[in-house]
C-alpha cells in the first residue's frame, strides 16, 4: 500500500510539473506579470481535483474513438415520467430521484433498443438557469433540482459516456457572481466587462440582432455591461485571471464526473478587446489550448469540442496545430445536405466533400444535421451562391420554419440560422397526395441521415431526429422564441403512445434509424479516422464516396465501403463498370440491393452502403 501510494504521488508530481510547464507560457501571454499567481491558483485546483475525483478517468489509448461512437444530443428533461410512472420500487423511501427525467431518458433509450447503438449522451446544460433553455447558467456546479442531482448524472454515466456543456462565455444575471458584482464585492466586481456606451463597438462581430451592451444598476452607480447573446446572459471578463481560475475549476468538476467530451459553448466570442472584431482572438485560442492541457493531464482521452458556428476555415482553426480542440462541429453539412435533398442536386455538397482536407492527427469532426439550435447559415459563406441561398430560405419558410438574423457592423441585419426541425424541412410541399408526400418526406430524411452517418468523423444525432419530430409551432407561440420550434419535450407515456403504431411516421423513422446505427457501428470502414475519397458519378442526383478502414497490424485487406446515394425523386442506374474496385458487393442496408458487374439500381432517395 505504501509503495503504491508513493508511486502515485511521484506520478502526480511529475504530471503537475509537466502541466505547470505547459500552462506557464500560455498564462504569460494572457496575463503578463499576473501569470505566476494565476498559475499557482490553477495548479492548486488541479492538485485538489486529483484527490477529490468522483468519476473514473478515461484511460489514454492509441485511439480514443472508433466506429461505435455515436453521440445523442438531448436535453436532460427531454423525456419525463408521466404521473404514476416512476420507479418507486427502486427507492422504497420515496426520494425524488425516482422521478428524475434522466431516468426517464435512460428508460426510453432502453425500450427503444438504442442502448448499444448509441454510446454517448450529450446532456445539454442541466444546471439551474434563467433563460435560453439552460444556456443562461445560474450555478455551474449544481444540477438543476428539477432534473435530479449529480448522483443521477453519475448513474447515467455508468451506461453511457457523457458530454457536458461548459457555458464559459457568459453567466445568468441571476447568478451569485453577478449579484456580487452589482454589490461591488471582490473579486466579482471585476468578473464582468464594463463599457462606456459612447465607445466605438462597430467592429464587434454580432451573432444576434440585439444590443451589445446592457444597462445595470450597481452599488457604484449605472454601468453598461457586455452581453453578446441577451440581457440575461452577461459576458465574463477573461482579462481577469480569477475568472479563468474559476472556469478551470468548473472543468475539473465535470471531468471528476467522468465527462468524456466537454463542449466549449460560444467559445469564439470569449476574449474581448475593443478595436477588434472580438471573435477568434489569439487569446481565445490560447484559452482553448490551456483547457485542453488541463483535460489531457487530469483525464487523458477527454475530448475538447469547440462550438463555433462560423465559416469553415474559421471553424477548423480551432484544431490549432493539433494542440487545441480534439473535435469541431461539421457546421456546413446540415444546410448543404438539406439543399441537396430538396432539389435533388448534390453538386455543391460533393464539391465541398471533395475539397475537405483531413483533420490533424488525433482530431476529428462531429457530423450532424440538427441540434437544439437552428441550422446555421454562416457556414455556407463562400460555398452557396446567393440565388440558391435565397431559394433555401424561401423553402424553409414554405415549410413552416423561420429565419433568424444577426446584426452586422453597419447595423444591417442578415440571415443567421434556419429555425425548423430537420424532418419538417424535408417535407414535400408540392405533392397533393398526403400519403405520397409523407413517403417522400420520410425517404428524404432517412437518406440525409444515412449520408451523415457514413461520413468521416463521429455522428451526432439530435433526439428529435430519432422520431421525426415535426415543427413545434405551439412551443414557439408559448415561448415567443423561434428556436422553440425544435425543442419539444415529451412525457414517457406520450412517447410510447406516439411510437405504438409501427405504420406511423415516428415508429417508421425510429425503426429505420435504429437499424442504420446497428449496421454502422459494426463496420471498421466507418471508424472516424477511416479514409474518405469522393467518387464522381457525373450526375447531380448521385452522391458517392469510398471509406477505407485504418490498416491494422497483420491485416491484409482493410474493409472498404462504397457509399452511394440517390438524392432525387427518380430511380437511378449507377454504372461503375469503369472502376475496377467497384464490380461487386452487397448493400449492408438492403440485402436485396447488389452491385453486380459494376451496376447498381437505386430507388428514389435510396442510400446504399
Amino acid at each position: 500500500m505504501s509503495d503504491a501510494h508513493d508511486s502515485h504521488t511521484h506520478c502526480s508530481k511529475t504530471g503537475s510539473q509537466r502541466l505547470r510547464e505547459r500552462l506557464a507560457p500560455r498564462l504569460k501571454l494572457l496575463y503578463g506579470e499576473r501569470a505566476g499567481e494565476c498559475l499557482d491558483k490553477i495548479m492548486a485546483r488541479v492538485d485538489a481535483a486529483r484527490v477529490d475525483a468522483v468519476g473514473a478517468p478515461i484511460e489514454a489509448d492509441d485511439s480514443i474513438w472508433d466506429q461505435r461512437d455515436v453521440v445523442l444530443i438531448t436535453y436532460a428533461d427531454q423525456v419525463r415520467f408521466d404521473e404514476g410512472d416512476g420507479n418507486s420500487s427502486c427507492h422504497p423511501q420515496g426520494d425524488k430521484t425516482q422521478k428524475s427525467p434522466l431516468r426517464a431518458l435512460a428508460r426510453f433509450l432502453a425500450e427503444a433498443g438504442l442502448h448499444g447503438p448509441i454510446n454517448t449522451i450529450h446532456l445539454l446544460p442541466c444546471f439551474p438557469y434563467s433563460s435560453d433553455d439552460g444556456f443562461s447558467v445560474i450555478d455551474y456546479r449544481q444540477i438543476d433540482p428539477a432534473l435530479g442531482d449529480w448522483t443521477d448524472v453519475d448513474r447515467l454515466g455508468r451506461d453511457y459516456r457523457l458530454m457536458f456543456d461548459l457555458v464559459l462565455n457568459h453567466i445568468s444575471r441571476r447568478s451569485r457572481w453577478f449579484e456580487e458584482y452589482l454589490a461591488g464585492r471582490e473579486p466579482f466586481r471585476r468578473f464582468f466587462i464594463e463599457v462606456d456606451p459612447r465607445a466605438d463597438t462597430s467592429l464587434v462581430v454580432r451573432p444576434r440582432s440585439l444590443p451589445l451592451l446592457t444597462e445595470v444598476q450597481t452599488a457604484a452607480g449605472e454601468r453598461h455591461v457586455w452581453t453578446t447573446f441577451s440581457d440575461d446572459q452577461i459576458d465574463l471578463n477573461y482579462a481577469q485571471p480569477d475568472v479563468l481560475v474559476e472556469m478551470v475549476d468548473v472543468l475539473l468538476l465535470y471531468l471528476a464526473h467522468a465527462a468524456r467530451i466537454v463542449r466549449l459553448d460560444a467559445i469564439a466570442y470569449l476574449w474581448k478587446q475593443l478595436g477588434t472584431p472580438c471573435i477568434h482572438l489569439p487569446q481565445t485560442h490560447e484559452v482553448v489550448k490551456l483547457l485542453r492541457d488541463v483535460a489531457d493531464e487530469v483525464s487523458p482521452g477527454t475530448i475538447i469540442l469547440t462550438e463555433t458556428n462560423v465559416p469553415q476555415e474559421e471553424n477548423v482553426s480551432y484544431f490549432g496545430d493539433g494542440d487545441e480542440a480534439r473535435m469541431v462541429y461539421q457546421f456546413s453539412l446540415g444546410p448543404l445536405l438539406l439543399e441537396a435533398l430538396l432539389w435533388g442536386d448534390g453538386r455543391l455538397l460533393m464539391d465541398w466533400l471533395a475539397q475537405m482536407r483531413p483533420t490533424p492527427p488525433g482530431t476529428t469532426v462531429l457530423n450532424f444535421t440538427a441540434s437544439h439550435d437552428g441550422i446555421g447559415l454562416r457556414p455556407l459563406e463562400g460555398i452557396m451562391p446567393p440565388k440558391r441561398f435565397r431559394r433555401l430560405l424561401a423553402a424553409v419558410r414554405a415549410r413552416g420554419g423561420g429565419v433568424s438574423n444577426k446584426r452586422g457592423p453597419d447595423g444591417s441585419d442578415s440571415p443567421y440560422e434556419l429555425n425548423i426541425t430537420y424532418f419538417s424541412a424535408l417535407a414535400d410541399v408540392d405533392e397533393p397526395d398526403p400519403q405520397r408526400a409523407s413517403q417522400t418526406q420520410i425517404a428524404r430524411f432517412l437518406a440525409g441521415q444515412a449520408i451523415m452517418l457514413s461520413l468521416r468523423g463521429i455522428p451526432g444525432i439530435y433526439f428529435h431526429s430519432l422520431v421525426g419530430t415535426p415543427n413545434d409551432t405551439k412551443g414557439v407561440a408559448a415561448s415567443g422564441r423561434p428556436r422553440s420550434i425544435n425543442r419539444r419535450k415529451f412525457g414517457l407515456g406520450e412517447l410510447r403512445s406516439i411510437l405504438a403504431d409501427e405504420r406511423e411516421t415516428p415508429a417508421r423513422v425510429l425503426a429505420a434509424y435504429r437499424r442504420m446505427l446497428c449496421v454502422r457501428t459494426a463496420q471498421a470502414a466507418f471508424h472516424p479516422d477511416a479514409a474518405q475519397e469522393t467518387v464522381d458519378l457525373g450526375r447531380r442526383q448521385l452522391l458517392a464516396f469510398l471509406r477505407t478502414a485504418p490498416v491494422k497490424d497483420g491485416e491484409n485487406e482493410p474493409q472498404k465501403i462504397l457509399v452511394v446515394a440517390n438524392i432525387g425523386p427518380d430511380p437511378q442506374t449507377v454504372d461503375l463498370s469503369d472502376h475496377a474496385d467497384f464490380q461487386s458487393g452487397i448493400d449492408l442496408l438492403d440485402k436485396g440491393t447488389a452491385l453486380q458487374g459494376g451496376r447498381l439500381e437505386l430507388k428514389p432517395y435510396q442510400v446504399a452502403w
